[in-house]
């Protein structure tokens, strides 16, 4: 025989509606009353009709998770911290009682996809959606997911972005929490200047997202500011072996890729190609630089008594890389959190709906002045 929701309230002698108001999670209910309330589900074995209780309901219990890919450790860190704020109060009990069902949505990095599960989101009611990582520098694209996260707001859904900036449009109904990535670029290349070196290959992400963009600006200023050429220029100009690089030299030893391992090792033998005499490598992410790594090793080079390598995210296995890399920490986990909360509605957005993460620069082993020639 089912149990029905008139059968959970008899039970715990409450109406319906407050059993109601206890498993949606949409009302304030006295400890006491919601306790024999869970208390008559776990003895009946009550299961809530998710559809129906969803058409009933402005929205479901469900939030999207979007990820470029959860295996990389980047995306994974910071879901699986939103993931502990969305499951519910976390009272060990197993009860069934506002929380949320958390799903993670891996769109690989494409942008239809991407579009996709916000559709899916969307006709699925989900309470909360929260975006993770850079996003894509296409402005169709870009208003075209304007437009889908205004109608899932309009429907009663909490928009979070993590790790990823602010609309270019200004959409007030997204709370962002973006890293500040360009400081963290910049902080980075300063510290290997600092160090003497002037001729750093730059191993990038893919060249149409926030997230490479932003760092790369980063990497570049501090050249600026170091008086070492940065931009674009003569591709046949300047003497690679002379004190100043020359127009153009340090443009040639920028090259594009994937966020994974094999980007930074091919991309650093073609630096190293380009440029034997190159000292150190500032890679996009810590899986590229440990790709970095073995290209170093593999042309017979010593990290970091031939060439320095550095890398960006601080990700667990980068304290653990011999040497130990030089890294610019993002606190990813305690993103994730702060974004789950907040779609949760259990901490308000940040003032003007947008702040910016520091990151810090973290020195290890991998870092060290170039060899006297």
């Amino acid at each position: 025989m089912t149990v029905t929701l008139a059968d959970v309230a008899a039970r715990a002698r409450v109406s319906p509606a407050t059993v109601s108001r206890v498993l949606n999670g949409n009302y304030p209910v006295a400890a006491s009353t919601r306790e024999r309330v869970l208390r008559a589900v776990d003895d009946l074995d009550y299961v809530l009709n998710g559809p129906a209780s969803s058409l009933a309901a402005a929205t479901s219990d469900l939030v999207g998770i979007l990820v470029n890919d959860i295996a990389d450790p980047f995306f994974g860190i910071m879901a699986g911290a939103a993931q502990t704020q969305i499951g519910g109060p976390g009272d060990g009990s197993g009860r069934a009682g506002g929380e949320k069902l958390a799903v993670i949505c891996n769109t690989g990095g494409s942008p239809e996809r991407e579009l996709t599960y916000l559709t899916l989101l969307q006709r699925q009611r989900a309470a909360a959606v929260v975006l993770t990582g850079g996003a894509v520098e296409n402005e169709a694209h870009q208003a075209a997911i304007s437009a889908k996260l205004a109608r899932l707001a309009d429907a009663g859904t909490r928009i979070v972005f993590c790790g990823r900036p602010p609309l270019s449009d200004g959409n007030a109904l997204v709370a962002a929490l973006a890293f500040d990535n360009r400081g963290g670029g910049r902080r980075l290349t300063e510290h290997l200047v600092a160090l003497g070196h002037r001729r750093i290959g730059y191993v990038a992400g893919p060249p149409d997202r926030t997230t490479t963009r932003h760092r790369l600006e980063g990497h570049r200023e501090a050249l600026r500011g170091a008086g070492i050429e940065a931009g674009p220029g003569d591709p046949g100009a300047g003497d690679p072996g002379a004190g100043d690089p020359g127009a153009g030299y340090q443009e040639r030893l920028t090259v594009h890729g994937p966020y994974d391992r094999r980007s930074g090792y091919e991309a650093t033998l073609e630096i190293l190609r380009r440029a034997p005499d190159v000292t150190a490598i500032a890679a996009a992410n810590d899986t590229v630089a440990l790709g970095a790594c073995a290209a170093v090793r593999d042309r017979g080079l010593r990290i970091p008594q031939d060439i320095s390598v550095a890398g960006f995210d601080d990700l667990p296995f980068s304290v653990d890389a011999v040497p130990a890399l030089t890294t610019v920490r993002l606190p990813l986990f305690e993103a994730g959190a702060r974004a789950g909360r907040i779609a949760m509605g259990k901490e308000n957005p940040p003032p003007g709906g947008i702040a910016t993460i520091a990151a810090e620069l973290m020195i290890r082993g991998s870092t060290a002045p170039p060899r006297a020639v």
